[in-house]
């Protein structure tokens, strides 16, 4: 797990086929007055091999929360937000606030009939898979952002039953269950912001931020920015925290 060490902490979740590794920039240029932690979710960097399931994701990330005092910020990208929702939906009392980037849709009809036959195909040839991902991120990303993609190793050899749990997975009812402060983040030509406005009504305290020019992984290409968005909700989350406590009947 990929972890750094005062504030109010954050807990990163990665996407499909990567690692942790991949928020090694935003985690450096957050620096050390938030503690941060980004853990490798089941079959995936230094969990490859291990079978993939909502559920085992979801505790990978409580586990994350509770090495770092047991309440945190989650920020993740695409099925880390995915993950990061469920999570959030399903142990509010310990999500401070909830980013989720890229996975404001929900995936259905041949959406998911096209994502479930690339999965499928993933798998039956990890090795080429792999090494085209490889490819793929350093084509989109170049630098650091790029290389911290690929430094845990890919797993494309799961693709295909982490997309099944994702398809059955209900995140406009993790959504409905949480009351924290919620932060959708899509680039604009990221193909999965397609529900967006659904994602933002099942919210209790939403708002959606669009970031021009982007897509699905470019969001990462600007680590400062993006440093920069996750410090501002991160403030916020500690801010209503600090108003919670001291309300009447709060903790004191």
């Amino acid at each position: 797990m990929e972890s750094s060490g005062a504030g109010l902490p954050i807990v990163f979740v990665h996407g499909l086929r990567v690692s942790g590794t991949m928020w090694r920039p935003v985690m450096q240029a957050i620096g050390k007055d938030r503690p941060t932690a980004a853990p490798d979710l089941p079959g995936h960097g230094s969990r490859r091999g291990e079978p993939f399931s909502t559920a085992g994701a979801v505790a990978a990330v409580v586990d994350a929360i509770d090495q770092l005092g047991g309440r945190a910020l989650l920020v993740g990208l695409s099925l880390g937000g995915f993950v990061a929702t469920a999570t959030a939906g399903a142990h509010p009392e310990r999500v401070l606030g909830l980013v989720a980037m890229g996975c404001s849709t929900r995936p259905s009809g041949l959406f998911a009939a096209a994502y479930r036959g690339a999965g499928r195909l993933a798998a039956r040839h990890p090795r080429e898979a792999d090494r085209l991902s490889a490819f793929a991120f350093r084509r989109a990303l170049s630098g650091p952002a790029g290389e911290a993609l690929v430094a845990g190793g890919l797993s494309s050899g799961n693709a295909s039953s982490v997309l099944t749990a994702v398809c059955e997975t209900d995140l406009l009812a993790s959504l409905s269950a949480y009351p924290g402060p919620v932060w959708l983040v899509n680039g604009e030509r990221d193909h999965f912001r397609r529900d967006e406005r659904r994602f933002l009504a099942a919210c209790r305290d939403g708002r959606l931020l669009l970031l021009p020019g982007r897509g699905h992984l470019t969001v990462l290409a600007d680590t400062g920015a993006l440093a920069a968005l996750v410090h501002d909700a991160a403030a916020v989350a500690a801010a209503r925290t600090t108003a919670a406590a001291v309300a009447p009947g709060g903790l004191r």
